[in-house]
């Protein structure tokens, strides 16, 4: 059994110490943040399988730069936050009622999760077929690289996570419609649109970013035939409405290329991990992981080889990563479900089950390398579980 660091819920809510069961450590008399101390518990007092060096694994959205604007906000977690998050970045935004992320293009391509709310999205591609549509809850959409579009917040207005195909990508760095117009001369303007320099007077003097506009009216009222059709591929998925991998121990619903064909370079899972259960001893063979966590907390163990592993702690808003092909798993540390996202540079979602791959080859060689029994051997699964009990 695994050494559970001293904290509040365990220890008759006395002020913890990085004093583990086995009586390594010793109090920490000096300055400290103790409520900071209190959320990363397996950090705090690492449990004693932990060695050696892995960078850090760990951000949280709450430490981020808030920009504010009048229609919404934004803040990002990319590599200049995460360094060793090379492959993806991530933006949390919200926008009120009617509140607009303006006509924009980006460098990358760009994944969206709706968390809360619903919001109109459009885009045009280099065909000129055209996509208006509403996300809700728990959909996605997929634009990519350098299409043009836009997000507007409906009644209730809404937050989304956007996720990014580059680490270094910036949210702050797009390319924007107000911006190149203002920085291109009115006589440039009027021969290009065939209209005279003064229907330019009025134009922003800079990027707008995001603004406050009324909330739309319908979709179909807003609804706009472009002569050469609509786009081929379905920016929108509704992953919520997609029937989950279910488990004893919770479920994943896994969304790529293979059933959002639009998605050609980030491929995801959505995974519940129910209390007192984890997501299992696994790796994945193809890209680096990056993760949001949406409710609940838990704990992830990483083992890069060599006899290095480390363990952190994650909650709501958290960040997480994990380098190509580390081994890690997952444990649910709260009363209630643990949501995330698994997001990966790639057009398939890839992983390989450490259980799974005992239980595809021969008996006798497990037991001889692990120096096993029969008690083990017999409950391999030789089906993937990805969540256990």
């Amino acid at each position: 059994m695994r050494d559970n660091p001293e904290h509040p819920a365990g220890n008759n809510g006395q002020i913890p110490q990085p004093i583990r069961s086995d009586g390594a450590g010793g109090p920490d008399w000096g300055p400290r943040d103790v409520l900071r101390d209190m959320e990363n518990p397996d950090m705090f007092v690492p449990p004693a399988t932990d060695e050696g060096l892995l960078p850090n694994l760990k951000f949280s959205f709450s430490d981020t730069h808030m920009k504010l604007d009048q229609g919404g906000w934004s803040r990002e977690v990319t590599e200049r936050d995460l360094p060793v998050a090379k492959t993806l970045a991530g933006v949390n935004m919200y926008l009120t009622p009617g509140g607009v992320r303006e006509m924009h293009w980006h460098q990358q391509a760009e994944w969206a999760y709706m968390i809360l709310g619903s919001a109109r999205v459009t885009a045009v591609d280099q065909n000129g077929r055209n996509f208006i549509a509403d996300i809700g809850p728990g959909d996605l959409w997929y634009f990519p690289a350098g299409l043009p579009h836009s997000i507007q917040g409906l009644e209730k207005g809404c937050e989304f996570l956007l996720v990014f195909d580059d680490g270094s990508f910036s949210e702050l760095n797009t390319l924007s419609i107000s911006d190149w117009m203002a920085h291109t001369p009115k006589d440039v303007l009027s021969a290009n649109f065939g209209v005279p320099e003064h229907a330019f007077n009025r134009l922003p003097d800079e990027q707008v970013y995001m603004f406050q506009a009324p909330v739309p009216g319908s979709l179909e009222s807003q609804r706009v035939e472009s002569p050469y059709g609509t786009v081929p591929l379905s920016f929108k998925h509704r992953l919520l409405a997609q029937p989950p991998i279910v488990t004893p121990g919770g479920s994943v619903r896994i969304v790529d290329s293979s059933n959002f064909p639009v998605s050609k370079t980030i491929a995801s899972a959505l995974v519940e991990i129910k209390p007192g259960c984890m997501r299992e001893l696994h790796w994945h063979p193809n890209q680096d992981e990056w993760q949001y966590y949406l409710t609940g907390q838990g704990r992830m163990t990483v083992f890069a080889g060599n006899g290095a592993a480390r363990t952190f702690n994650y909650r709501a808003g958290d960040v997480g990563y994990v380098p190509f092909a580390f081994g890690h798993y997952i444990q649910n540390t709260g009363t209630e479900s643990l949501w995330f996202l698994e997001m990966f540079r790639s057009d398939r979602f890839e992983d390989v089950s450490l259980n799974q791959w005992m239980a595809l080859t021969p008996k006798e060689l497990v037991g001889e390398n692990l120096h096993a029994g029969p008690e083990l051997l017999d409950a391999l699964r030789k089906e993937k579980w990805p969540v256990v009990k």
